[in-house]
């Protein structure tokens, strides 16, 4: 039985509050998104990539490197509203939210977010975790996740979790990579759900599918750490990582 079809997404917009035109910002010689394409298309589980834009400087972009876009509305609220629209124009079973502002992703970590999907007829979507860094457990930007013994995620928090009492035994903490494998009927549902008080408190998308009963499959991908672009001074930041790349 041939696997369910899969495409990659990358939504970006211009007008990031803290980044305004991030997605255009020259990394290594390269627009960031292009980056972004790049690595995503090395992955051998996607039919295809796209870009999910708003703004004619990015399709503009993209159209120079020759990544397909879509021109979206401009008034969704989230990246995955955004992939959502482009999603209801696809046929493919597997939609792909690849983060626009993760110049480092790899392919074999998108592969790993789709496998776990399609072996896992259960779950809505998945996502990827990795061991947590030595010194995530008070940062908020990194997001901690508590799975099963299945690999589906209990629960997502900026927080520390779980919580470690004096004299018990170390738990595995598991630190979230913002990655997500949808299963395309649930999405189109998902941007039209109620948001959960746990999703608002926490900022936390994927709480939703979880305070509504939904299933999320979790990854564990080894080897590899992103660097989110949210302000200028993390470009420097990707540009040593990727040098560091080259000379591996």
């Amino acid at each position: 039985m041939a696997s369910p079809s899969a495409v990659g997404v990358i939504p970006a917009r211009y007008a990031a509050s803290r980044f305004p035109g991030k997605p255009l910002a020259p990394i290594a010689g390269k627009p960031m998104i292009q980056h972004v394409f790049e690595g995503t298309c090395r992955a051998k589980s996607l039919r295809e990539v796209v870009v999910a834009t708003d703004d004619a400087r990015i399709a503009d972009a993209c159209a120079a490197f020759g990544a397909p876009t879509v021109l979206t509305r401009p008034d969704h609220p989230t990246g995955t509203d955004r992939i959502a629209e482009v999603a209801g124009g696809l046929e493919d079973e597997i939609i792909v939210n690849v983060q626009g502002d993760e110049p480092l992703i790899e392919g074999f970590v998108v592969d790993a977010a789709v496998e776990a999907l399609r072996a896992a007829p259960d779950a809505a979507m998945s996502t990827l975790v990795h061991e947590a860094d030595a010194d995530s457990a008070d940062d908020p930007n990194r997001v901690k996740a508590v799975l099963d013994r299945a690999g589906n995620a209990l629960w997502f928090s900026r927080l520390a979790i779980p919580a470690q009492r004096p004299g018990a035994p170390a738990p595995r903490l598991w630190q979230h990579v913002g990655l997500y494998a949808y299963r395309r009927a649930f999405l189109l549902n998902y941007v039209t759900l109620e948001h959960g008080e746990a999703e608002l408190a926490e900022a936390l998308e994927q709480l939703r599918a979880l305070e509504h009963g939904f299933s999320i499959r979790a990854a564990v991908v080894e080897g590899w750490r992103g660097i989110p672009v949210d302000t200028p001074a993390d470009v420097a930041r990707v540009e040593a990582a990727l040098e560091a790349r080259q000379g591996r």
